[in-house]
């Protein structure tokens, strides 16, 4: 009943008997067996139609609403973040590098790497564009480049970056440097560059649509 099924059937069903909805509110079910305080969702409307998707955000929102749990939601879906999250933190070879509210991340974001995922998400209305992609390969793990991991990627990039790996720090000046509500951080020497560039960007109202987190939102709904 806690995920709007039928108990009896699922039951006594193998998982190839279930639709990708169902198969996904199942492990919903699962983990809040035990009433957890946090859980952690990695993809959860992946290789799902969009109408499933919309019937797995709104249980999500539905069910945190209800039981009071922390989500930690995993997800390359620009849209899903903006309509589930509050927080949002941009990960990049491993670690985190850029942390804020829904808004500093999709309106102000401070890493060049965010700003390249904000460009490569489509418009749905008004004239097509050519997509910004990302230049170069993600790096090997393994053996990651000196200094910033994102600099043979990143057009801010100086002999800085190759020198120093940057640090987590508040681009709000007083702001704290640990990632977490009320605080926005990025790990950039060039934060202020990254950022007025982006609001250059942002003044067109087809790159607005295409980074405001309403419009994503509603992208999702859709």
């Amino acid at each position: 009943k806690l995920v709007q099924l039928d108990a009896e059937r699922v039951a006594g069903s193998y998982p190839h008997e279930l639709s990708g909805g169902m198969r996904q509110r199942v492990l919903i079910a699962m983990g809040l067996l035990l009433d957890p305080q946090v859980i952690i969702l990695d993809e959860p409307t992946t290789a799902l139609d969009i109408l499933t998707q919309r019937t797995v955000i709104d249980l999500l929102r539905r069910l945190k609403a209800e039981r009071q749990f922390a989500l930690i939601l995993v997800s390359h879906d620009l849209a899903l973040a903006a309509e589930l999250a509050d927080q949002v933190a941009t990960v990049y070879a491993g670690r985190i590098v850029e942390c804020g509210s829904v808004a500093d991340i999709f309106y102000r974001p401070n890493h060049p790497y965010t700003v390249g995922l904000l460009n490569a998400v489509p418009t749905l209305s008004g004239d097509f564009r050519s997509l910004d992609s990302v230049r170069g390969q993600p790096p090997d793990l393994i053996d990651l480049p000196r200094g910033c991991s994102f600099l043979p990627r990143c057009p801010f990039g100086t002999s800085d970056c190759e020198r120093e790996d940057p640090q987590l720090v508040s681009v709000v000046p007083g702001g704290p440097a640990i990632p977490g509500a009320g605080s926005h951080t990025a790990a950039c020497f060039h934060a202020p560059v990254v950022a007025k560039s982006f609001s250059r960007h942002l003044q067109s109202a087809e790159v607005d649509e295409i980074a405001s987190p309403d419009a994503l939102a509603d992208r999702g709904a859709r």
